[in-house]
């Protein structure tokens, strides 16, 4: 399932985001599997960056508060986001699939379910960089505005094309839903966006929402691995 958000960040969060990421020290070749090395090509800001934690923790904080994520993904576990920026010189992500298994700070391990990117660059900033995603109805071309998000399987073939004008800047993340089943989650998420329209109409206390809403929660309980 591939589904995008628009307007995660406010436009003060973006702001800030992108003067602190102009003032950074950016490195070549780090976060990537033995695979993906061959075929990546970007720059990325490393652990000991000083302001790489205040980053994270605006992006989590963006994340926590926009409702639709939570119901898309279901998320149990989210690795610290990471960010990456492409120029000319550094300019692609050949096709990969992402790493089934990534560390996480207290040592234990993170099962990748869904991948995520939230553009930090207008699509008019840069030329090339779209995020292509294989799926079962083909190859997808992305390119959204900047503080838009989107989520996809980790599972999925997918590269970032060669940005071949200006620079495309972007954080990624990685997380382990509730529900692993890509088909459960989809699911799941079309029935919260269902229940969400009705309780606009109808009310929270209407019986059948009620009724509803409890078959909504019963279904996450029996799929849940958590």
């Amino acid at each position: 399932m591939i589904v995008s958000f628009e307007n995660v960040l406010t436009s003060e969060e973006l702001a800030t985001m992108r003067r602190q990421l102009f003032s950074v020290k950016w490195e070549r070749g780090i976060s990537a599997g033995p695979q993906a090395r061959l075929v990546k090509k970007n720059l990325q800001i490393p652990e000991t960056s000083e302001v790489l934690r205040d980053l994270r923790v605006m992006v989590m904080r963006a994340l926590n508060r926009t409702p639709e994520v939570m119901s898309a993904v279901l998320p149990f576990k989210i690795i610290p986001p990471n960010f990456n920026r492409y120029t000319v010189e550094d300019s692609h992500y050949g096709k990969h699939i992402d790493s089934t298994l990534r560390p996480l700070p207290d040592g234990s391990y993170l099962r990748t379910d869904v991948s995520a990117t939230l553009f930090l660059s207008d699509p008019d900033e840069y030329e090339g960089g779209e995020l292509k995603i294989s799926d079962t109805y083909g190859e997808q071309s992305i390119k959204l505005p900047a503080g838009s998000l989107i989520t996809y399987p980790s599972g999925s073939v997918h590269e970032v094309s060669p940005v071949t004008r200006g620079e495309r800047l972007g954080c990624y993340m990685f997380m382990q839903s509730l529900v692993r089943d890509t088909e459960k989650r989809r699911l799941l998420y079309e029935m919260d966006n269902s229940l969400r329209r009705l309780r606009a109409a109808q009310g929270e206390g209407h019986s059948d929402l009620v009724q509803l809403t409890g078959t909504y929660n019963n279904l996450i309980r029996m799929w849940s691995e958590c």
